[in-house]
């Protein structure tokens, strides 16, 4: 035993709490804890060096497990709050009042109304091929047109935005950006929204064509923006969707979807619906842009979605039809573990997985599928662009009615009248079909059309890549 001044002197283990003779090097109780570092005390000391040691184990075996219930109660409140924040709508509920649509008699965004219906209305007028005036821009047009007041606006890729007059085809004004203008205008309150090539969407003043303001991506804006509740929603090449302030174009949210978004979105009941470059079609909270169903494509979707209540029509490029509820939302990382899940059950360990969530039906067309989809008021029937033909599919049945082929590929997104459905072919016609699929008439430009016609007041109003914007009536 260790001894100074013919005392006694011990040193604690701090770990055991045993005490071993001062000079000791390692514990001989506890299997080699080191004691090098514990101060030796005379043996009078030696119980109460040891209680207030256990003391202090003690005290720091509550704080070790007030930390540790503290923090995994944090954790599991934050956890909850972000599943709450991510996954329902009680933080930031759905606005079902938001909707982007056109005024009665107005045709002021890509496919008419929230719908994407492609539909103006009972109008009792059926135009024919016969030509009222065409306007000549010079270069190609792909951007559809839209209509309001009394004035037709639509892009060219000579970099102008037009303004013409609908009855004449008299240039009002236009508008000039760095690059082709392949987006199609939305026009609301008075302001022409479009995207252009050069990276930007623009905010012109409807009468005058004068620059309210622009707003910059990196890459070209294509999509046709859709506008709800002063807010502009529209997609990029840069791989996102915005949500801009429609007065001053700042910024209110932003979603990165892996691809780059070509396509028009809809708003509806204060949801975004939109497909994109990559193999998802998604539906966001138009509020805060917060994701609430990513449903797999297996391909890119160029067409923007048709919608009948609550369900969603989209196609994609390898020719699938998808049809889905787009009131669902996805299971917790159900992409992400589903894979894992599929392997599982391929051992007979679990049970099947399910459908992806809000699948309800789906139809191979085999063909490319570059258009939006369009659906008949009343919901029965569908209709769209697929390789060189326009297809009717019967919703309830869910094939095919009918095909009519063109010449060319269809890329122009159907419009629907009373009795005739308007689209245009690469082949470089206009065509009037009935419902059930025989042709009415056609009409030839000097090239093709990929711009979707629009029908205001019985005149049919189109673009071409002849550099001709025409009006027929």
């Amino acid at each position: 035993m260790g001894q100074a001044s013919g005392k006694e002197y011990w040193v604690v283990c701090p770990v055991c709490l045993k005490a071993n003779p001062a000079g000791t090097e390692y514990c001989k109780y506890c299997w080699g804890a080191s004691l090098g570092s514990q101060t030796p005390v005379p043996e009078e000391e030696l119980e109460r060096v040891i209680q207030s040691a256990k003391r202090n184990l003690r005290r720091r075996k509550i704080t070790r497990r007030a930390v540790i219930i503290g923090g995994s109660g944090l954790l599991a409140i934050l956890a909850a709050l972000w599943f709450v924040f991510s996954y329902t709508d009680v933080l930031v509920p759905v606005r079902q009042n938001l909707n982007s649509n056109s005024q009665p008699g107005q045709w002021s965004m890509f496919r008419h109304d929230f719908r994407n219906s492609g539909v103006v209305g009972q109008t009792g007028i059926t135009p024919d091929n016969s030509l009222q005036w065409s306007f000549q821009t010079g270069s190609q047009i792909h951007s559809s047109a839209a209509y309001s007041n009394g004035t037709i606006f639509f892009g060219s890729q000579n970099g102008n935005l037009y303004a013409l007059d609908a009855k004449t085809g008299v240039e009002k004004w236009r508008f000039h950006t760095n690059s082709f203008v392949d987006s199609s205008p939305a026009v609301v309150d008075g302001v022409v929204y479009v995207g252009s090539n050069d990276g930007h969407i623009y905010a012109v003043d409807a009468a005058t064509g004068q620059e309210i303001w622009k707003f910059k991506t990196p890459y070209p804006v294509t999509s046709s923006p859709a506008v709800a509740d002063g807010k502009i929603f529209f997609g990029a090449d840069d791989y996102h969707i915005y949500a801009l302030n429609a007065k001053n174009g700042t910024k209110i949210w932003s979603f990165r979807t892996g691809g780059p978004v070509s396509a028009s979105p809809v708003v509806k009941d204060g949801l975004v619906f939109f497909g994109s470059g990559v193999q998802y079609a998604y539906v966001l909270n138009a509020s805060n842009g917060r994701p609430r169903l990513r449903f797999k494509m297996y391909d890119s979707s160029y067409g923007a979605p048709a919608i009948s209540g609550s369900t969603v029509y989209q196609g994609n490029y390898r020719g699938d039809i998808y049809v889905f509820d787009g009131s669902t939302r996805n299971w917790l990382l159900e992409y992400e573990l589903k894979p894992l899940w599929i392997q599982i059950w391929a051992f007979g360990l679990a049970p099947a997985p399910p459908v992806q969530s809000g699948f309800l039906w789906g139809l191979k067309t085999r063909q490319p599928i570059s258009t939006s989809i369009v659906s008949s008021a009343r919901g029965d029937q569908i209709f769209l662009g697929a390789g060189s033909n326009l297809l009717s599919v019967d919703t309830v049945t869910r094939k095919v009615a009918w095909k009519f082929t063109t010449g060319g590929n269809v890329r122009s997104s159907p419009a629907l009248l009373d009795t005739m459905v308007l689209f245009g072919s690469n082949d470089g016609k206009l065509y009037a079909v009935n419902y059930n699929g025989e042709k009415i008439w056609d009409f030839p430009t000097g090239a093709a059309i990929s711009s979707s016609p629009i029908v205001i007041d019985g005149v049919i109003y189109f673009g071409s890549h002849d550099g001709k914007f025409y009006a027929l009536k």
